[in-house]
């Protein structure tokens, strides 16, 4: 079932309450059964249900933290009989009064002398009214009055009444029925039963007939009830004043068909929130940057992630977290809109992309910002070109979603109304039409293309007014203008024969991931992609971490690339003097800043949003800023020296860096920490720890030997005292290994560095060692894992792109050339068909896992590229 059917055709109000309802903790989804999923028939023996509401009640009973339940004034038995609905689903017959087939046998003494006593009355009653239609049931019968009329109606009435007026008996009355029972029991009571033993979830209630209230009486301010009813045709508001139709009920439907349509919704909008949407692989997202702004585009050219105004801000498209409802920007075929594209490609070495259908091709790019606009402003532009028709929906959902939007027509396209920033959606001749969406509104247009005449649509976020004055007169110049210069800077780099052009993407994406206002390089584009779907491991990653971004900048220094590591080293002196200001040195710096060196949100949780394929939760912030992590000082001087090697020259200010760095280890090299993998646990003795803290002395003493600066008289001391403790401490014989922390015996990944940052020499049989007892304990086919090790969270997580690179440098490095090859193709097979690399890869699953693209994926990629070219 499609919602947006359901949305069209439900009460705007009652489809609010059943999307509230889908997101319930734990959900039972209980109906009656004539004239609910099945209609009202002359024989009851011919009320069949309907198929749709059999589907959705199977497929609800299927779901996680959810239940479905069929309660009706029929024999369980026949109840089961007649619904062919399977054990998973809960049956309850007789108005509640029967939960198993062995029902007689349960019947008190008292209850079981009415029942024969009510038994005897029905058979004299069948004596003198052999045509009379009565249902026998194990705690009494029902007397269909269906059909009857004059004198055989008051007859048959009269019978009811002695009947009912027997000692033990009750009477349930319901449309043109009469249930005769022993059992004090009724469909309240039922639900309520159901309730207690299911943990009190939230419930949907849906029923036809007075026999129905009691449960629509027993519902409580989270709970929804719904009633069949004629009256739904005038009113579909229940309630004891409703017109015709005094209930319980909140809302009326008016048949089976309707009760369908609700069922078929819940089922489409818990599965939506408990799993996510049917989720794109993440490797099929792609990535356009202009170095100040991100986005995200799926495989049908759907934008479906923008933060702005800076990478870390609330998004205004957010659908790859799980849901419509967080806002998108599509444009497909108005003739086939389901239809998937037949390509998506980058133009050329650029950030520019173009998806193309048969008859329609849309090419995406953010612009580069014109001087004269303030900074941070954007223009996204999609260029529309073909000979069919388009179909554009623009629906942005500014904060991720968490409030109603209402947009405005203006003479030149759409506006969003109250937002933080202007954003207008500018469009030359498209006449849009706004409608409602759910809770907000959306922005829907066709489109006639032709080659000769493109299509400009210009996203304005911010006050880029000059940029879009230029884009709507020329967009084709601007697109050029873009084109040149990232083919110019691409053009620049030495790639290396392994793989080159997929080098020259992964460099690409890297520097998309630089945001050259401030010099800062985010770890990731994205928040809360899953490092294992349906877990908890969904960490915000759009922030400047201080040892991701050396890496990130070193590599591209190792392309021929230096500028984005002057900005960095730039971005990080000025992070230093703010700390200053506040009386922190070097070594109090944190492990990670947003891009701007503002503080960090709180670590919080966007509880609305149901998570990319229902992972929650969806994080912004991160607490790991307030963890120590002493490795960070490592990848820094690594950088410095890299940097100084490509100009000629140390700086003074990158010596007086390296220095405080250095400084910054002896104070504090002896000291446990948080590490590189950023456990939430204890502090531990991290081996990757104190080889960076060696690494950062290693890489001063170099600089200073190579640059004729002077080193501290204890550095190759200190550089020495570290590697005994490395050696001493960080191998375990047991294991024949260095293993994740002094004293421990668990395996990382990241202990390749022992070798890989020439603390020890390569054919050092503990290295050797390390290397052979990572490739048998962390790899899997084409992947490596971390650790192995209960890290203190829930779940599991897939390998890490960057540590299959490490293995694949280290292979090289101790003589398994061909190993090293092997695990590389296999690790380049699992790039996505744009160039793309989240962070992580499940081999069980097959599919990608972690924020994308990961800086750390394609630093990997790069190195161990480069590592295979030499």
């Amino acid at each position: 079932m499609d919602v947006q059917t359901a949305l069209r055709k439900l009460d705007p109000e009652l489809f609010r309450l059943i999307q509230q309802l889908a997101r319930a903790e734990q959900l039972l989804v209980a109906t009656d059964y004539d004239g609910t999923i099945a209609p009202i028939v002359d024989s009851p023996a011919h009320a069949y249900p309907k198929e749709e509401s059999v589907q959705a009640l199977r497929a609800l009973a299927e779901l996680e933290n959810t239940t479905s339940a069929v309660i009706s004034g029929r024999s369980l038995r026949d109840l089961a009989a007649m619904s062919r609905l399977p054990r998973e689903v809960h049956l309850v017959g007789s108005h509640g009064g029967e939960t198993d087939t062995d029902f007689e046998e349960s019947l008190s003494q008292s209850e079981q002398h009415a029942l024969s006593n009510l038994r005897h009355g029905l058979a004299s009653v069948h004596a003198a009214m052999p045509t009379l239609n009565i249902e026998p049931k194990p705690s009494g019968a029902a007397i269909h009055l269906r059909g009857l009329e004059g004198a055989q109606r008051r007859q048959a009435e009269d019978a009811v009444a002695r009947l009912e007026a027997l000692s033990g008996v009750r009477s349930v009355r319901g449309k043109e029925v009469v249930d005769l029972t022993v059992v004090d029991s009724t469909k309240g009571d039922a639900l309520n039963k159901l309730r207690r033993r299911l943990g009190q979830p939230t419930v949907l209630y849906i029923g036809d007939d007075a026999s129905d209230e009691p449960a629509f009486a027993s519902l409580g301010e989270a709970d929804l009830g719904l009633k069949v009813t004629e009256a739904a045709a005038e009113n579909r508001h229940g309630g004891e004043s409703a017109p015709g139709a005094q209930t319980a009920a909140q809302f009326l439907l008016s048949g089976p068909s309707e009760v369908a349509l609700v069922l078929s919704s819940v089922v489409a909008l818990r599965r939506a929130w408990l799993f996510g949407k049917e989720a794109v692989p993440i490797e099929r997202y792609t990535l356009l940057s202009n170095g100040t702004t991100t986005a995200l585009v799926d495989p049908t050219a759907q934008i479906s992630w923008l933060p702005h105004p800076l990478p870390h801000s609330n998004s205004l498209f957010s659908e790859i977290l799980g849901s419509d409802d967080a806002g998108y920007f599509s444009v497909v075929p108005a003739r086939e809109p389901n239809a998937l594209p037949i390509s998506q490609r980058y133009r050329d070495a650029t950030h520019i992309l173009e998806t193309r259908w048969q008859q329609v091709s849309v090419t995406d790019y953010l612009a580069p910002v014109a001087d004269a606009d303030p900074a941070g402003s954007a223009v996204l532009v999609r260029t529309l070109k073909g000979e069919g028709e388009a179909l554009i929906r623009f629906a942005p959902r500014p904060d991720y979603g968490a409030y109603p939007v209402r947009l405005k027509l203006t003479d030149r396209g759409v506006r969003v109304r109250g937002a933080t920033e202007a954003v207008e959606l500018v469009a030359p001749g498209v006449q849009f039409k706004v409608i409602q969406d759910g809770e907000s509104e959306t922005a829907v247009a066709r489109v006639k293309l032709e080659d000769s005449a493109p299509v400009v649509l210009a996203l304005i976020l911010g006050a880029a007014e000059n940029t879009a004055a230029a884009v709507l007169e020329d967009e084709a110049a601007v697109r050029a203008a873009a084109k040149e210069a990232s083919r110019e800077w691409v053009g620049k780099l030495s790639l290396p024969e392994q793989s080159r052009d997929r080098v020259g993407r992964s460099a690409l994406t890297l520097r998309g991931l630089c945001h050259a206002p401030t010099g800062g390089i985010l770890a990731a584009a994205t928040t809360s992609l899953p490092e294992g779907i349906g877990g908890v491991r969904n960490w915000d990653y759009r922030y400047t971490w201080l040892r991701d971004g050396a890496l990130t900048a070193s590599a591209l220094v190792d392309l021929g690339s230096a500028a984005e590591a002057r900005g960095f080293l730039a971005w990080l002196e000025t992070i230093i003097e703010q700390a200053a200001e506040q009386g922190l040195t070097v070594e109090e710096l944190r492990p990670l800043y947003a891009v701007d060196g503002s503080p960090l949100v709180t670590e919080a949780v966007l509880e609305h949003l149901p998570g990319y394929a229902g992972s929650r939760p969806v994080r912004v912030g991160n607490a790991a800023e307030h963890q120590v992590q002493l490795d960070v000082f490592g990848p820094i001087a690594d950088l410095i020296v890299s940097l100084a090697r490509f100009d000629g020259t140390l700086s003074d200010s990158h010596w007086s860096l390296l220095e405080a760095l250095v400084q910054a280890v002896a104070n504090r090299w002896h000291q446990a920490d948080h590490g590189i993998w950023e456990a939430r646990r204890a502090p531990k003795h991290n081996v990757y720890t104190k080889v960076m803290c060696w690494q950062t002395v290693d890489r001063a003493l170099a600089a200073a030997e190579e640059f004729g600066r002077p080193a501290g008289a204890d550095w190759q001391q200190l550089r020495e005292d570290i590697k005994n403790d490395v050696c001493s401490k960080g191998f375990n014989s047991t294991v024949g290994a260095f293993t994740v922390a002094y004293g421990e015996e668990d395996l990382d990944s990241a202990c390749l560095f022992v070798g890989l940052s020439g603390m020890l020499p390569t054919d050092d049989e503990r290295f050797r060692a390390t290397v052979d007892a990572v490739e048998r304990s962390l790899r899997e086919g084409p992947t490596v894992f971390r650790y192995r090790y209960d890290d203190g969270l829930p779940g599991l997580e897939g390998g890490f792109h960057i540590c299959t690179s490490w293995l694949i440098e280290s292979l090289q490095m101790v003589g398994r050339t061909a190993d090293a090859r092997n695990l590389f193709s296999r690790m380049e097979a699992l790039i996505g068909p744009t160039g793309m690399l989240p962070e992580e890869y499940d081999p069980v699953a097959e599919r990608h896992l972690g924020n994308t693209p990961q800086a750390y994926s394609h630093i990997g990629h790069i190195k161990a590229a480069l590592a295979l070219s030499e």
